[in-house]
């Protein structure tokens, strides 16, 4: 059986093979996970962020395919030397533009992006124990899909181990 590529363009090719602010941060102020190694995408986000509320460096580790670490990527350059507040309002769809587009069934790799830049947001106002008035107090599409997929890939390892012991 053979798998046709997936046809991704020239800008998200250039991003998986020479990816922005790739690697662990060791200062970060907050670290935000989002997805499962069991499916095969995940984002680490590492936030530096200064007294005023600003990004200072931001930077990502990703097990995943080339969109995701596009993606991932260009969340990173998106939000640098950007208040919280300005962060906030990236939405997945600004995302898969910035990048020129990625194939529908990959849109999924733009919003973990932006869940887990939204989840590493209120993290770091959790930690702080503030809530600013523009933080909503539900969970945004992007926080919520992130969630759901975590569950169905904890839901899928169960069923296979499950299926292992019989």
């Amino acid at each position: 059986m053979s798998r046709t590529p997936l046809p991704y363009n020239s800008k998200i090719l250039e991003l998986f093979r020479n990816p922005k602010n790739l690697g662990k941060m060791k200062d970060a102020t907050v670290t935000a996970v989002a997805g499962n190694p069991l499916c095969g995408d995940m984002i680490i986000f590492y936030l530096k962020i200064n007294d005023k509320d600003v990004i200072e460096k931001a930077s990502f580790e990703s097990y995943g395919c080339a969109a995701n670490i596009a993606t991932s990527s260009i969340v990173t350059e998106m939000i640098k030397r950007t208040k919280l507040e300005d962060a906030w309002k990236i939405s997945w769809k600004r995302v898969i533009e910035a990048v020129g587009g990625v194939p529908r069934i990959k849109f999924h790799c733009g919003i973990l992006a932006v869940g887990a830049l939204k989840r590493a947001i209120r993290t770091y106002y959790k930690n702080k124990d503030a809530s600013p008035d523009w933080l909503p107090k539900e969970l945004t599409f992007e926080e919520k899909q992130a969630l759901e997929e975590e569950e169905l890939a904890e839901v899928l390892s169960k069923r296979m181990k499950d299926e292992v012991e019989e």
